[in-house]
């Protein structure tokens, strides 16, 4: 029983960590409407190109909320990188945003959306 206790225990935790380490592409999936990081963006660039800097201010608070809640459940499992630069892009957005920058605002958002695609990948 001991043997079997030896062998099993140190396979049941590598199991564990390799399922961890391989649910980056599950875990960056919306949940909801709370947490749609991809379907943030595409609304920033909406309201961007319409030139309607407070409701992309607005969605803009949405999208820091929604990438906060989408960090704690992918950051075992996907690359500390690309969530350091997705972060970096939704502050230099907000920047550009504040400064109604409308070239700057679609290069931080099509950047992020590039990093949200290689997340978890």
């Amino acid at each position: 029983m001991r043997r079997f206790l030896i062998i099993v225990i140190p396979i049941i935790t590598l199991i564990i960590f390799v399922f961890i380490m391989l649910s980056g592409t599950i875990l960056k999936k919306p949940f909801g409407k709370f947490d749609d990081v991809p379907g943030s963006i595409d609304d920033i660039i909406a309201a961007v190109n319409d030139e309607d800097w407070d409701d992309a201010a607005n969605k803009l608070n949405g999208l820091e909320k929604a990438w906060d809640k989408v960090i704690f459940r992918v950051q075992f499992s996907s690359e500390r990188d690309e969530i350091n630069k997705l972060s970096t892009c939704i502050a230099r957005l907000k920047g550009a945003v504040t400064a109604q920058d409308k070239s700057g605002a679609l290069m931080e958002l099509y950047e992020a959306h590039n990093h949200w695609v290689e997340l978890g990948n």
